[in-house]
């Protein structure tokens, strides 16, 4: 799994969703499915500090690396989910580079950011603190979300800040904005898409997205973008359940 970053900074395509149903089955049962990564969803699921850590240990038993979407900018929040072990974090509603250079400041330890030294499961619970500090800086992935309108006005500061290495687009919370800002439409959404990666891939960032299902993956590889984060457990589960169920009324 150390090479996830590798993958990800390199422009490799990686497929991952979000977990939301906060239970270390519905881990494993997606972690068996062939993703290339987990994003566990302490922002909008039940899912707290403590069953974080289990629900990363389910991903690890299929070696598929696990990301943390937290639920804000606070360190403590974001130092919490890399000492239980995740491979990086999603930081949300990233709008500045003031932001996004305090969520570089949370995930690398110094010389490059400013994260406290703790006994945590990453680190061996305090007996491979060494290799653990030794590593980290290189191996764990930041992932910054772009998802208002300050943050499309701002995309060039953002972008340019040093420590971040994927810039994700959210086109839900995106829409919303610029809706609220009198720019709504879906064209207004995937110009400031493109716009979006069109500043990241020039400052050397790869570019992330959402999306709800992979019908215009191939049009958004296309644009340059190569980290996707599709639907959810919960959306999953729904639409194959929902298939399923239409399937044997028409039989």
């Amino acid at each position: 799994m150390n090479d996830f970053r590798q993958r990800c900074i390199g422009f490799e395509r990686v497929i991952g969703t979000f977990a939301a149903i906060p239970h270390p089955v519905a881990i494993e049962v997606a972690a068996a499915s062939g993703l290339d990564f987990i994003c566990i969803d302490a922002e909008h699921s039940q899912i707290g500090r403590e069953l974080t850590e289990n629900l990363i240990r389910a991903s690890d038993v299929h070696r598929v690396p696990a990301m943390v979407r937290v639920p804000g900018h606070a360190p403590e929040s974001i130092a919490g989910v890399l000492d239980a072990g995740a491979v990086g974090v999603l930081v949300p509603r990233i709008s500045t580079a003031a932001q996004a250079k305090a969520a570089v400041m949370a995930i690398r330890y110094p010389p490059f950011g400013e994260r406290g030294v703790g006994p945590g499961r990453a680190a061996g619970y305090g007996y491979r603190i060494p290799d653990y500090l030794r590593s980290a800086n290189e191996s764990l992935v930041l992932a910054i979300q772009i998802e208002t309108a300050e943050g499309l006005a701002n995309v060039e500061e953002i972008v340019a800040v040093e420590g971040t290495d994927v810039i994700f687009i959210g086109p839900g919370d995106l829409s919303v904005s610029l809706t609220a800002a009198g720019e709504g439409g879906a064209e207004k959404l995937d110009a400031a898409i493109h716009k979006i990666t069109k500043a990241a891939r020039a400052a050397g960032k790869a570019v992330g997205i959402f999306r709800p299902s992979p019908d215009d993956v191939g049009k958004w590889s296309d644009a340059g973008i190569s980290f996707y984060l599709l639907a959810s457990d919960t959306m999953f589960l729904g639409a194959s359940l929902a298939a399923g169920v239409t399937a044997a009324r028409n039989a």
